[in-house]
This record gives C-alpha cells, sequence and structure tokens, in this order.
C-alpha cells in the first residue's frame, strides 16, 4: 500500500486530531486562556489589536480601538442601534457558491442585551457591548429570532483563469482592485503582515474574475518583487509568465539562510500540514527551516508525533540547497524560551512552568540535555521592550516570555546564540546581545520568525517563513551538520532582507578575518574595517566596538581604520524604515562578532562584566519571589546556576 512519504500514519492521525480541536473550540484550539491565547482572534487585524489593553473584556476593546478607523479588510461591523441595524461590509467578488471565510464585529448601542444567532450557535451581547464572531459568506444570521440579510457580503462576477508561471517556486499574489486575493483551488487563503494575499508554487491554475488585476511574484529575500496588470478574457485561460529577478545569491557565496524557530502548528485557523510546509520553503527559496515542535499554554505538545517520526533525518522534501528538519522549542515564560536545532532525538522535556508546574528544572538543564542530542541552541524573541539597566531585563518577575535566564547559560556555554531578529521590537535584544557579548561571552546573532503556518491572517505570524533569515557561512556542502557548525564558530549574522558583510584586515600581517572569526593582535595594532550591502532598503550602516558607534555611512559600503589597544569585537549593523521587502515595522540586518583580541586576552569590558553581574543579583531575587517552586531544593537548584555563572563573570575582571 502505497504510504505519503509527506504524511506518515502518526503525523496523520496528529492533524486530524487537530482538526477536531479547531472544530470544537476556534482558533484557540482550547487552550488555557492565557494572555496570547485570548488575542489570537485579535490579531488577525494587528493595527487594532495594538491599541487594545489586555482587559476582560476584549471584544469590547476590539470595538473601541476600531472607532473611527476605516473598517479593515476581512471584517464585516453589524451595528446594533436602538431603531434598527446597520451592516457595514465590503462585497467580496464570488465565482461561486463555495463559502469564504469572514469576521463579524456585533457592535451594539442599545440598552437591553441581544443574542445573535450564527449557524444555530447562540452569542449574547450585553448591552453596549460587543462581540466577534466567525462566519462564512454562506452563514445564517439572526438577531433575537430576526434573520439579517448578509446577501451585501458578496458580489457575482464574470469568472476567468490565469496560469502563473515563473519557471521555479515562488511566492504568488493575485488581487483585483478592491484588494481581494485570489487563490489557486485548494490553497490556504494566507495573508501576510502587510495584509498582501499570498501562495506558493509554479505553473498553477487561479480562478479570477473577469476584471483588471495585479499579479505579483517574488522569491524571498534574495529576490525583487516582479508585477504585471493583466485584465482576463471573461470564460478564458491568460497565461502569465512572470519571475522575480535575483538580487543577490547567498549560496553562490557559500553563505545559506535559515529560519530557525518555526511552527507548522500552534492553534489558529487552520491545520497545517507537512506539504504546505514544502511548497513556503521552496517558494521562499529558504535554504534551512527548523519546525519545532512546542506547547501553547497547556500540557498538549503540537507536532510532537513529527518530531518523533522525523528526528535526526532531513525532511522529505530537503534537496541540495534546502534543508527541512523537526526542532524542539523548549518554553519557559519566566525565565526565556529556546529553539534547537539538528537535535537527533526528542528531548524528554518540552517545557516547564505552565498550567500551575513548577518552574524546574532551570532552564540549563534543558539546554544541557538538548546540547547532548546534538542541537544548536539559541534564545528565541529574547526582549520585547528597550533594554537600559538589568531592571529593563527582569522587569517585575512578569511571565512575557523575556530570555532572563540568558546571562546563565550564556555565560556556562549552553547556548550557541540569540535571536537578534524576531517578531517583537529589536533595539532592546540588540543592547543585550552587546552586553553580553562585550562581556566575554561568544554568541552568534539569530533569527526566527515564529511564523506559525497553522495562521493564515496574524501580525507577523501569518507571514512566509524565512521573512527573517539568519545566514551562515558553510566551509563544504549545505547539510544539517554543516549549518549547525557554522552557527557554532559564529560565522553568522541576521537580516530582514539586506545582504549584510563585514571584513577586517590586521595591517601588519594583513591577515582577513570574517565574522566569527579572531585577530591576534598587540597594543596599538591597526585594523581596516569594511562593510558592505546589498539592498534597496538600507538607509544606515553603523560599525560598533564593544566601546559603542565607530563608524557610520548610508548603505552601500562604508570603511575605516581602527587602532586597537585593549581586546573588544566588531560588528556591523544596518537599518532603515518600513519598506515593502520587510515584512516587519523596520528594516534591519547585524552581524556577528569578528573578536580582535590583544596580548592574549579576549574581550571582557568590565562596565558589560559589572551589567550582567547585576543581571545575576536581580534574576536571583526575581526567581526567589516569582517562581513557582515545590522545594528548597529547587530554589537551590536555580541559584547553584546563577552562582557559577557569577563566578565566570568575576573571573574575567582579573
Amino acid at each position: 500500500m502505497y504510504q505519503d512519504p509527506m504524511l506518515p500514519p502518526v503525523v496523520a492521525r496528529a492533524l486530524a486530531e487537530y482538526r477536531s480541536l479547531l472544530a470544537d473550540h476556534g482558533i484557540t484550539w482550547g487552550e488555557p486562556p492565557l494572555g496570547y491565547v485570548r488575542m489570537m482572534s485579535f490579531l488577525r487585524f494587528p493595527d487594532e489589536a495594538y491599541q487594545m489593553s489586555n482587559v476582560p473584556d476584549l471584544d469590547r476593546a476590539f470595538r473601541d480601538a476600531l472607532r473611527g478607523h476605516t473598517t479593515p479588510d476581512g471584517l464585516t461591523v453589524l451595528q446594533l442601534t436602538p431603531n434598527g441595524l446597520r451592516l457595514e461590509a465590503r462585497p467580496l467578488a464570488v465565482l461561486s457558491a463555495t463559502p469564504l471565510p469572514g469576521v463579524l464585529l456585533v457592535d451594539s448601542a442599545r440598552d437591553e442585551p441581544a443574542t445573535v444567532h450564527v449557524d444555530g450557535a447562540p452569542y449574547p451581547v450585553p448591552p453596549g457591548g460587543a462581540r466577534l464572531i466567525e462566519i462564512t459568506t454562506a452563514s445564517t444570521l439572526t438577531i433575537d429570532g430576526e434573520p439579517v440579510d448578509l446577501s451585501v457580503l458578496t458580489r457575482a462576477a464574470v469568472p476567468a483563469r490565469l496560469r502563473l508561471s515563473a519557471g521555479f517556486p515562488c511566492r504568488w499574489s493575485v488581487t483585483t482592485a478592491d484588494g481581494q486575493g485570489w487563490y489557486p483551488d485548494g490553497a490556504d487563503r494566507r495573508r501576510d503582515y502587510h495584509g498582501e494575499p499570498f501562495f506558493h508554487g509554479d505553473d498553477l491554475l487561479v480562478e479570477v474574475p473577469a476584471e483588471p488585476l495585479t499579479v505579483r511574484v517574488t522569491r524571498g529575500m534574495e529576490y525583487s518583487t516582479a508585477e504585471a496588470a493583466v485584465h482576463p478574457a471573461p470564460w478564458r485561460e491568460t497565461l502569465v509568465e512572470l519571475a522575480p529577478e535575483r538580487l543577490y545569491d547567498a549560496a553562490a557565496r557559500g553563505w545559506y539562510g535559515a529560519d530557525l524557530h518555526v511552527h507548522l502548528n500552534w492553534a489558529g485557523d487552520i491545520v497545517a500540514t507537512p506539504a504546505a510546509a514544502a511548497a513556503m520553503q521552496h517558494g521562499e527559496d529558504l535554504h534551512v527551516l527548523n519546525l519545532v515542535a512546542g506547547n501553547v499554554a497547556g500540557e498538549r505538545v503540537y507536532d510532537k508525533e513529527a518530531l518523533h517520526h522525523w528526528a535526526g533525518r532531513d525532511l522529505p522534501w530537503s534537496d541540495a540547497t534546502h534543508v527541512a528538519r523537526m526542532g524542539v522549542e523548549y518554553r519557559n515564560d519566566l525565565l526565556g524560551h529556546v529553539h534547537a536545532f539538528g537535535l537527533v532525538a526528542p528531548p524528554s522535556s518540552y517545557h516547564t512552568g505552565f498550567v500551575g508546574q513548577a518552574d524546574w528544572p532551570p532552564n540549563g538543564a534543558a539546554c544541557g540535555e538538548l546540547r547532548e542530542l546534538g542541537a544548536v541552541i539559541g534564545y528565541a524573541h529574547p526582549f520585547h521592550g528597550r533594554v537600559e539597566h538589568p531592571a529593563d531585563v527582569v522587569r517585575a518577575g512578569e511571565r512575557n516570555c523575556e530570555a532572563r535566564a540568558l546571562v546563565v547559560d550564556a555565560a556556562l556555554g549552553l547556548v550557541d546564540g540569540m535571536e537578534l531578529l524576531h517578531f517583537s521590537e529589536i533595539p532592546g535584544t540588540v543592547t543585550v546581545y552587546r552586553r553580553l557579548v562585550g562581556a566575554g561571552n561568544r554568541l552568534a546573532a539569530l533569527a526566527g520568525t515564529d511564523t506559525m503556518l497553522s495562521f493564515t491572517r496574524q501580525d507577523t505570524v501569518s507571514s512566509p517563513p524565512g521573512w527573517e533569515r539568519v545566514y551562515a557561512r558553510l566551509s563544504g556542502p549545505l547539510s544539517a551538520d554543516s549549518f549547525a557548525n557554522a552557527v557554532r564558530l559564529g560565522r553568522t549574522f541576521a537580516t530582514t532582507g539586506p545582504w549584510l558583510e563585514l571584513t577586517v584586515v590586521d595591517e601588519a600581517t594583513g591577515l582577513h578575518a570574517d565574522l566569527g572569526d579572531t585577530l591576534h593582535l598587540r597594543p596599538g595594532d591597526r585594523v581596516t574595517v569594511t562593510v558592505r550591502t546589498v539592498g534597496p532598503e538600507v538607509e544606515r550602516l553603523e560599525l560598533h566596538t564593544a566601546d559603542g558607534v565607530i563608524a557610520t555611512g548610508p548603505g552601500g559600503e562604508l570603511t575605516t581604520t581602527l587602532d586597537v589597544t585593549t581586546p573588544t569585537y566588531l560588528v556591523a549593523a544596518a537599518s532603515g524604515g518600513r519598506h515593502p521587502r520587510s515584512l516587519h515595522r523596520e528594516v534591519y540586518a547585524h552581524t556577528s562578532p569578528v573578536y580582535l583580541d590583544v596580548a592574549g586576552r579576549h574581550v571582557a569590558r568590565p562596565e558589560d562584566v559589572h551589567w550582567c553581574l547585576e543581571w545575576l543579583n536581580l534574576l536571583s531575587t526575581t526567581i526567589r519571589d516569582h517562581a513557582r517552586l515545590d522545594s528548597r531544593d529547587q530554589l537551590r537548584d536555580h541559584l547553584d546556576l546563577i552562582e557559577k555563572a557569577i563566578t565566570v563573570y568575576r573571573s574575567r575582571l582579573i
């Protein structure tokens, strides 16, 4: 009997179970209602969601954030007034009777409660309240028993067909003038951070209306976007041959880009399959994809079955220039999360601290086990705000996923790097990274999008994998092992799109150093530093040592010299404002260091070492005051690791 290599029975059973959870519970899949779980329905409209407070009545908060603004795509508003009702909708063109999904916001200005029935299910709406409800264009809707005409949600269109061809797998977008997206039959109806509809593949048929259309095609960050205006003839097939141009070819230079933090399933509005991940990886020309098994807010670990089946092996769609693996996200919301790539077997633990569990063992214990399993390990989305003082790291002990234990695990050599690029704010993370490196820790600059393929519209989460990447310089052909080894050596840079390279030359010897390398210098030796970028979105270049900025300039190329008297490091950063090539709020790229050792000593800037020591002192207090622990022995395990880290940092001051 034939068995689909993409869908072994154990994985198929897990996906069937996820579909039942989606059918029974909606977008949350029944996960415990932690803050980020409660926000899932609203983050499909990120501009409004970011204005909301985490209050008990999120529906009302969403309604209030929407007032005074244009109704976002995909949302229908039903206003209940004292004298009747008013339906605000942007009609969708339809070619068949197949229902299209949507979201309904019921906004009541009445002094009495109302009950809305959608497809027979009741939804109470309090006086002056609001309710967000999943609907389709075929839904039936009644208010207190009175039917509401939903025919305004759609308009009939004359059908046509496009055949899309680029000659290789790509990311496509097909839209009508009003922004409505059109997809191949059976494709998930995905939209990215900018709200752009997209799907992946080549030689694709798309049923469309016989109206003016815009077709766009790209292939991840190494390519430009090509665009064509098309007006297909009714009832006929129109061929659109369109291909993006390369901006740079990283693999030709020996560099390969990875997204180390992608979820196949993590709750959401659909259940994602391995085939969907394969189409996205090839359509984005993403060299390395790490699909991580992880929990949301409870005990269930999503895609654990896939990890058990494929651990230590390339996923079936891997080839010479594309490697996909199942990895792990180990999570503790008080102490931070890590992702692991390249492990040869499943770990014994995936999370601590959830649903009343103890925050034990320490993250370092999990990192140690993952390291024994052959994984390369990085802290995920470490910090979510500005950081000036160690107190900004530990904050008030709130469970917000920030990487409070990173200072311990970095000192003890238990992690290989940290995400400088992730879905949240970048500057605070970069500040902490430079402090840790300046204090003597060797950490690679990493990137992980936290893309979740089971969401079709959800802020950055629904953008395609690889919209941020960590590029690593390999010494040979691409494989999971060669990529992991390059990360361990710090031969990396992280980027939202720009190509970024940094070269340092010792003027006395002529020796060249690239990312992750160390130059061994004498006091007073001079080095020449050059940084180069490719990409139209770069507005500013910066060169940094442990002491701060030493040179700035526009995008392109920047060269300067430095007389080195004490041990330090060099990193480069490229930045810019909002840009279509960046599926984030800003453009950014940052390298791992080139290390400049002097007279046999590695960088250990006293100000940075003391900064880390203060962080450790505050972390000790945070664990005493806020960790869920069942015994003094569990507390002692945490404090013992902190003491070992303190010893390491103090030794660097000698």
